[in-house]
């Protein structure tokens, strides 16, 4: 184990024989960090960490601090959750849960950038892009492959779903779908994410498939119970778009509106 000798590691704590711990570092009790994991010089890691396998945590970054929440009490056992090969640049600053026994949790193969901030109870799922300030607030979920620009705030409780791209400096209060881009101050869908999905491999029909479900949901003049229950007649949909349709069942802060761009187009 490659320990800098200015690091103050608590005897308590649990690190894998092969992780690096760079200068001026403070891991505390009840923390576990995985095997390959590589932290740089002055991270915090504070009890009730759990760190996976081969992530790679930049100077400067606070893990597991107390959730900045006025109700939570101190002595409230709860956890931050870091799967494996993340990339977690400096300065990221992720707090613990606030619920007994729950965390927040972040999955794997994810990376963040500069500064960014997760509040606790947050969830991110696998493969997402943070740009420098992004800003997660209480309970937020993020799903998978989803790329967040620079300077995005997530209000509490808003959900991120698969293959979304948040625009920098987008405000964003409700639930974001499926495969949608979103930019503004609130934020709104502008188009959907083209360039994502082609990278998913999601073939061009079933993207003109999403295409035709968003234009039915915002454009076909039905409310939104309306035009799900058009959706559903479909017999076979395709599972993409299975997923949209499930999403916006799901909702209970409600999907975020649809801007209408002249002259813009969704595909292609």
């Amino acid at each position: 184990m490659k320990i800098h000798p200015t690091a103050i590691i608590d005897p308590k704590a649990e690190l894998h024989e092969s992780v690096e711990v760079g200068p001026f570092c403070i891991i505390e009790k009840d923390v576990k960090i995985g095997e390959g994991t590589v932290i740089e010089s002055h991270v915090k890691i504070l009890s009730g960490t759990r760190i996976g396998k081969f992530n790679k945590l930049s100077s400067g970054g606070s893990y597991g601090g107390l959730p900045q929440d006025l109700g939570f009490k101190p002595e409230t056992k709860t956890y931050l959750e870091i799967g494996d090969h993340n990339h977690l640049r400096e300065n990221v600053v992720f707090h613990r849960g606030t619920v007994e026994g729950k965390a927040t949790v972040v999955g794997n193969h994810n990376y963040l950038m500069g500064n960014v901030h997760l509040a606790h109870d947050v969830v991110v799922g696998d493969h997402n892009i943070m740009v420098q300030n992004t800003m997660l607030a209480g309970h937020v979920v993020i799903g998978n492959k989803v790329f967040i620009s620079g300077s995005v705030g997530v209000h509490q409780f808003v959900r991120v779903a698969d293959y979304a791209m948040l625009a920098g400096l987008t405000k964003v209060v409700k639930d974001v779908p499926p495969y949608a881009t979103v930019d503004g101050h609130p934020g709104l869908i502008v188009s959907l994410n083209v360039v994502g999905m082609k990278r998913a491999g999601i073939s061009s029909d079933v993207r003109l498939a999403i295409k035709r479900v968003y234009k039915v949901i915002y454009h076909s003049g039905l409310n939104t119970k309306q035009a799900l229950a058009e959706l559903k007649k479909d017999p076979n949909p395709a599972p993409e778009v299975q997923k949209v349709i499930e999403f916006f069942e799901s909702s209970k802060r409600g999907v975020v509106d649809h801007r209408f761009v002249s002259g813009g187009s969704d595909e292609e």
